[in-house]
């Protein structure tokens, strides 16, 4: 009787790993594909049907993109600029979030939902003001004019806010009467309990800033101040070059290293993250 009764479950958890095991295979094969290519010669990458491993692997396609653009420049200024942001995300959203989450002052439901709304306005509605503020400042084609504007997000602030409002009042109370100031209370109760929530936050901030295009295109103007997906959009300039094709995958290739590093050291803090996450209003 048992046994009749253990085959469907053993029978449902074959099939769900078999299930996720070729969802894995396809979305794989884009990463394996864009690593192989950028080791083929361009008549391999343009041959039909599509040739999934390469005759005579090279990584001459690697030696010509550094000749035609200053990959390592672009790589050391992405690095930067997406870890400054990342950590300006980190910093006003965990103390946005606690205020929002608890903390009570007038019209603080009223600018929460403020905060929100401006999550639905496209960054090109606001890309010419924020523009033109950084011009008046003198930060075009600067550090500080990529990092600047996006260190807060309110996705961020949403974020922690919700993780937040899970945290029992009654130990702050506690705190607070032992004599800690709010300071201490954020510093060494509130982040540590918070670990998971900016585990999450610190990945979807820097895989997005990473892979950012337009507003590094218009503010960077030099290309000593490119990041890597602006280098990467110079190569158009090599279209006649037949070698172009294998130069944008051997890029991809790079871009798309850090973004596996980061994923893999956070990613059990991604999924705790997002899955204790609530939506307690």
């Amino acid at each position: 009787m048992n046994s009749r009764i253990e085959q469907p479950g053993l029978l449902r958890k074959i099939v769900t790993y078999a299930l996720l095991a070729i969802g894995g295979l396809v979305m794989l094969i884009p990463f394996y594909w864009m690593i192989a290519s950028s080791m083929m010669t361009a008549a391999e990458i343009i041959a039909r049907p599509i040739a999934f491993i390469p005759k005579n692997p090279s990584l001459d396609a690697y030696s010509a993109l550094r000749n035609a653009i200053p990959i390592g420049r672009m790589y050391l200024n992405s690095m930067f600029v997406t870890f400054c942001i990342t950590i300006g995300i980190l910093a006003t959203s965990s103390t946005a979030g606690y205020g929002f989450a608890k903390f009570k002052f007038p019209g603080r439901d009223w600018l929460f939902l403020i905060v929100l709304a401006t999550m639905m306005i496209p960054f090109f509605v606001v890309l010419i003001p924020i523009f033109w503020m950084i011009g008046q400042w003198g930060w075009v084609n600067t550090y500080q004019g990529l990092i600047v504007p996006h260190i807060a997000t309110a996705f961020g602030i949403f974020l922690m806010r919700q993780f937040m409002l899970s945290m029992p009042d009654e130990v702050l109370d506690a705190a607070r009467v032992d004599g800690a100031s709010e300071f201490e209370i954020f510093w060494r109760i509130v982040l540590p309990l918070c670990t998971p929530a900016l585990g999450a936050l610190t990945i979807l901030a820097f895989v997005y800033q990473w892979n950012a295009f337009l507003w590094p295109l218009v503010v960077a103007r030099s290309d000593s101040m490119w990041t890597v997906p602006v280098g990467l959009n110079a190569l158009r300039t090599y279209a006649s070059n037949a070698q172009v094709v294998n130069m944008q995958m051997a890029g991809a290739t790079m871009g798309v290293v850090p973004l596996l590093i980061i994923f893999l050291a956070l990613q059990r803090y991604f999924v705790r993250g997002i899955a204790l996450t609530g939506v307690k209003g």
